[in-house]
């Protein structure tokens, strides 16, 4: 009997393989679906099934040599299952069934490093393999994600008609997914991604800090109500309005989240990435550690008992200020994460479209906002975001602030790990000369490691016997 093959495949059925599974049915895609059966998971595929009969063009299997001989050739499959070493694994089990041609997809949240490795074994046995960064968490996945696909441009045109149709829409109905660069450049975009989204849920978190002191929950929801119908529109300040104004009962349920913060990685990957490649990336660094002091509960609280907390010392909050510094802050953060981009695209040759990468990023994505909208337009003509003359001016204008609301962290003792950097950054880049020359003294006075000179040719390095 002829069984009319799948076109596409999907392996992993947890939260955003169900997600991304049920949007690729509903765009009409015949699909074939795989989750292993052992390990409490036997019966994952035929609830899965059964909760979603009425598609007609959806077929499940929890045996992998079946769901192979499902899907038409070359075999498209798309990978939805833990990053890391589960990846290798998974690969090791397909390949036997694999033929040349084939394309595999990890739209899990890999190391680039670990995509650039994969993607040249497989490449080695006649497979094409794609790294694919999805952003838009379960709700995307299932109504249209963000996605950066890095491999091979050949391999890209042969999956793009389902990638674009099951992407979002930018404001002129273009999918927000697009050829990003080769082997490990999807997969990199995205942990940049990750750690920009990092630095911006850490900015509202600590303007939350700063507004408890004043104002309740509600109130400082209906601030960000107003905000957000302006030039700081995001989808985090979005989410954010909603879970300062949920309840449960009578009470607040963010009084009830214990405040130690999670992370998978991703964050720091970032951070390692721009020590490896020799760019400051000082904000998502600052993001990354503050979660990290979070975790410390139980030597916060302990700690806590020994320092008696001060009067505050400011009257109230200006609002214009907490605004102004949070605009001054974003700014500094994105700026950031594309030079990390910039300076790896330049070293590993990926030649990445900025402005097409801003441009996907404009919805579906966890960082969508108006402020992406605007440096997409500013990549089309510009390299850099500080060499923008009216985004200088800007800056400029809200210098005041940032320093402005640091003086209200210090005065009502609140830490402002992410504006304190974003500051820092603004001025160390903004001054003609930094006190990095005594560090070069002292660099050639106890290791010989010679310096540059004023008043010399830059070429020339001198070492001097400072006993």
């Amino acid at each position: 009997m002829n069984i009319k093959k799948s076109f596409f495949g999907v392996f992993g059925l947890g939260v955003m393989g169900k997600s991304i599974s049920l949007n690729i049915a509903e765009k009409g895609f015949s699909l074939s679906v795989y989750n292993r059966s052992e390990e409490g998971e036997s019966d994952i595929v035929k609830n899965f099934l059964n909760a979603n009969r009425f598609f007609n063009n959806l077929k499940g299997f929890s045996d992998i040599s079946d769901f192979i001989d499902s899907l038409k050739k070359p075999r498209n499959i798309l990978l939805m299952i833990k990053a890391g070493a589960t990846v290798d694994l998974v690969l090791e089990k397909l390949l036997p069934f694999l033929s040349e041609g084939d394309i595999i997809i990890d739209g899990g949240n890999s190391h680039y490093l670990h995509t650039k490795r994969r993607f040249d074994l497989l490449k080695n046995n006649g497979i094409n393999f794609i790294g694919a960064g999805i952003s838009g968490g379960e709700e995307g996945a299932r109504k249209g994600p963000s996605i950066m696909p890095g491999g091979t441009k050949e391999s890209y045109d042969a999956v793009a008609n389902i990638l674009e149709s099951i992407s979002a829409k930018d404001d002129h109905g273009e999918a927000c997914c697009n050829y990003i660069g080769p082997e490990g450049s999807g997969h990199f975009i995205k942990m940049v991604h990750n750690g920009i989204e990092y630095v911006e849920m850490q900015l509202l978190a600590e303007l939350f800090a700063l507004m408890s002191k004043f104002m309740d929950y509600d109130e400082i929801a209906n601030v960000f109500e107003q905000w957000n119908k302006g030039g700081l529109s995001s989808y985090l300040l979005d989410i954010t309005i909603k879970i300062l104004r949920k309840k449960e009962g009578d009470q607040h349920l963010l009084r009830l989240i214990l405040d130690k913060a999670g992370n998978k990685g991703t964050g720091s990957w970032s951070s390692k990435s721009a020590f490896d490649l020799g760019i400051p990336n000082t904000m998502m660094s600052s993001a990354v550690f503050a979660r990290y002091i979070s975790s410390f509960k139980d030597s916060r609280i302990e700690l806590s008992k020994i320092r008696k907390h001060d009067n505050t010392t400011v009257e109230n909050l200006d609002l214009k200020i907490l605004k102004n510094a949070y605009q001054f802050a974003r700014i500094i953060n994105h700026h950031q994460g594309f030079e990390l981009m910039k300076k790896a695209s330049d070293t590993y040759n990926w030649n990445l479209s900025f402005s097409e990468i801003a441009r996907i990023w404009t919805n579906g994505c966890i960082i969508k906002s108006d402020l992406m909208s605007t440096l997409k337009s500013v990549f089309e003509y510009n390299a850099k975001i500080l060499k923008v003359k009216s985004i200088q001016e800007k800056l400029i204008s809200n210098e005041k602030y940032i320093s402005q609301i640091l003086r209200y962290g210090i005065d009502l003792r609140v830490s402002l790990h992410s504006f304190g950097a974003a500051y820092n950054y603004w001025v160390d880049m903004t001054t003609e000369n930094l006190p990095a020359n005594l560090i070069q003294a002292q660099r050639d006075f106890f290791g010989s490691h010679t310096y540059q000179r004023t008043d010399g040719n830059l070429d020339n390095f001198y070492h001097t016997n400072w006993n």
